[in-house]
């Protein structure tokens, strides 16, 4: 298309509707087209700790602009002598948005405003004109740079004034927004809170990891729209991705894809075998922040390395720092169906030896990922609310790896077609497990059907306060209920049947008193006999050493026995599990106590203490300390041994930076312990 030239016309109005592509060109040709007659304005103030307080971001910066979408903020224009005032002229505001400016918005002011166009009132007072500025509820989000233009009547140039730049975010406090969340308590947790809690451990043995969001620290929010313009999607077509940031989707969608570097100059890069020489062990991270400083400060490099609690750890930040009310939340028992049929199929020998072939169908420990609050406009109605992002490269989505939204209502009512990835969801919550034995002749029979085992304790941190707060009934109707069975049928599966094969006359149970590590404990397995006759049989026990997202490290013990067991009686085998056998492999948490007290840009020391809990020394031994407002990440040297039950005491000195309810968040790893996590309350003082 050939450049368009525009020249105002005295007494004429003209309105054009100018391809994209050109309104850049065109904007600038109109107002540059006179030379100014005379400097009306000395001096322009953003008014940032104004508007930024109103807009709940003075905890990011107060000297720099930002502000949320659908709510109006103030500029303060300084004049030479009195306000300039219509009919002799009148006011407009440029904006460009994008890494290259590529969009343009001009702002009228009030009397041409539209339901959803930006528009502006203006007030003088004295020497100054007091410019309220509207944004729509539905603008896109991003870095806007603003400049303000005087017209003369017939729409010639008279002064042009470059005011700076501002953030525009999206706002879950406006109504006209889609991520409008009508709940204060809510608001203050999922955007506001710098500090959660992350669930880790097993279904019966949850265990909490403290983490560092800091969406508010230092340049955080630059980061998170670089995220955003290094997506394939911008670097690819910009103008078209900058005029998509509008919709939460699309940008929560990219940030799932961005978060882990497996397509991408993503963020974070995954590990799960164990050797992270060459970076970070994923344990040693506490909170996001240093992940996204090293990213940015590393050219869009991916940090290595994390798994999936780092991977939703630094989600949640990102996307609360954009306006999108987010949650951490962990799944126990999480299935990975590498198949889609919603079943978790285990094959093993007669040797009871796992023979699966290829892709695996796995189950997790547990499994994190983020839910984030937002209407779904692009979907029927009834799915609008929590919708479940998952950033840990475990499939393709569209060619890419990434998962969702995938509205949580989706998946409790078995609604599997619906965008985005509903039947990977559905499978790690709901999935059924089959335990199969391939025989020496080949023959196949399945052993066992579980329809309870997968997705438990489906855990958040809850909004009024430190404890845990159950949402499986969220996900999923009561497991075994009638219900839940029609939603599974519902899904796409009929309800697997044990080959025809009559009701097992054994039934195995295992059970074990709370383990303690670094000792050695039992393991009771019990065989009931449920039938009339007595019946013979060889019982086989092993104790693997196992990851949370079930890779095996290795078997531990191995017990076998031939043995009878009476008709309507039980037979007990006792396996002792010692510490010599799983201590290699195994590492557990425990507290570290921090103390200390803070004032603003005063120097404050706090001590951390650690007391050995195994019976074998540790070496290599570092601590992290690092918190929102308190302090980035530092690193102290532990001495080179620490011996069975002794304690050691470190020193961490730094300035807070921000006033308030703080919390300082504390990591320790060694050659045999790792992983160990502690937190502190710090209240902090203003000066």
């Amino acid at each position: 298309m050939q450049p368009i030239a525009v020249r105002p016309v005295p007494g004429k109005t003209v309105a054009l509707e100018l391809p994209r592509s050109v309104k850049s060109e065109v904007v600038e040709d109109m107002y540059c087209s006179t030379l100014p007659v005379a400097e009306m304005f000395n001096g322009v103030d953003l008014q940032c700790w104004v508007n930024n307080r109103a807009h709940r971001t003075e905890e990011m910066d107060t000297e720099r602009l930002l502000v949320r979408r659908g709510q109006p903020f103030s500029l303060l224009l300084q004049c030479t002598d009195a306000p300039p005032q219509p009919p002799k002229h009148r006011l407009a505001l440029i904006l460009h948005l994008g890494k290259e400016g590529d969009v343009v918005v001009k702002v009228s002011d009030a009397q041409v405003r539209g339901q959803s166009q930006w528009w502006f009132s203006q007030q003088g007072a004295q020497n100054e004109l007091i410019l309220m500025v509207h944004s729509p509820a539905d603008a896109p989000v991003g870095r806007y740079s603003m400049t303000v233009v005087l017209l003369s009547p017939d729409g010639q140039l008279q002064e042009k004034i470059p005011v700076g730049s501002f953030y525009l975010l999206f706002n879950p406090w406006c109504k006209g927004d889609p991520v409008y969340l009508p709940d204060e308590e809510q608001l203050q947790e999922y955007i506001l809170n710098e500090n959660g809690i992350l669930y880790q451990g097993s279904w019966d043995s949850i265990r909490s990891l403290p983490w560092n969001f800091g969406q508010f620290e230092k340049d955080v929010v630059d980061i998170c729209f670089e995220i955003l313009d290094n997506s394939p999607a911008a670097l690819k077509d910009p103008e078209t991705d900058t005029a998509n940031r509008a919709d939460p989707v699309y940008v929560s969608r990219t940030i799932t894809a961005m978060v882990n570097a497996n397509d991408d100059r993503g963020v974070v890069s995954g590990r799960w075998d164990g050797e992270y020489s060459d970076g970070v062990a994923p344990t040693r991270w506490t909170g996001s922040v240093p992940i996204l400083r090293r990213w940015s400060e590393g050219g869009a490099q991916r940090v290595r390395y994390g798994q999936c609690w780092v991977f939703s750890g630094v989600a949640c930040t990102v996307l609360r720092c954009l306006g999108i009310p987010t949650r951490c939340v962990t799944n126990y028992s999480s299935a990975h169906d590498t198949d889609g049929n919603l079943t978790i199929d285990y094959w093993y020998n007669e040797q009871l030896e796992n023979v699966s072939n290829g892709r695996k169908d796995m189950i997790w420990n547990y499994h994190c990922w983020v839910e984030s609050w937002m209407d779904r406009e692009d979907l029927p109605k009834g799915y609008d609310g929590w919708q479940v992002l998952d950033p840990t490269p475990q499939e393709r989505s569209d060619g890419v790896f990434c998962c969702g939204p995938c509205p949580v209502r989706a998946i409790k009512e078995g609604e599997v077609g619906v965008k985005y990835d509903a039947t990977f969801v559905f499978s790690e919550v709901n999935a059924d497990l089959a335990t199969w034995i391939i025989h020496s002749d080949g023959e196949r029979s399945q052993v066992s059907l579980n329809q309870r085992t997968v997705g438990r304790n489906i855990s958040t941190k809850s909004v009024y306060g430190e404890q845990r707060e159950d949402i499986t009934y969220l996900y999923k109707y009561p497991e075994g209920s009638r219900k839940e069975r029609e939603v599974y049928e519902k899904a796409g599966r009929r309800v697997a049947q044990l080959n025809g094969a009559e009701q097992p006359q054994l039934e195995l149970s295992i059970r074990h008193a709370q383990a303690v590590h670094g000792t050695d404990f039992d393991v009771i397995v019990e065989v009931r006999n449920m039938g009339g006759e007595d019946a013979p049989a060889r019982l086989t026990i092993t104790s693997h050493a196992i990851t949370y997202n079930s890779l095996h490290l290795g078997e531990c013990q191995r017990k076998s026995a031939s043995l009878t067991v009476p008709a309507q009686k039980a037979h007990k085998e006792v396996l002792r599990l010692r510490y010599d056998h799983y201590g290699l492999c195994v590492s557990e948490h425990h507290l570290i106590r921090v103390l200390g007290e803070a004032m603003v840009s005063r120097k404050v020391t706090a001590k951390v203490s650690f007391t050995n809990p195994l019976p074998v020394s540790l070496r290599g031994g570092v601590f992290t300390v690092e918190g929102a407002g308190l302090t980035s990440a530092k690193e102290i040297s532990a001495p080179k041994e620490i011996l069975p039950g002794q304690e050691v005491t470190v020193k961490v000195s730094f300035r807070p930076t921000r006033p308030g309810l703080r919390k300082l968040l504390v990591d320790f790893d060694s050659d045999r312990l790792k992983d160990v996590k502690g937190t502190a309350t710090v209240i902090v003082r203003g000066k």
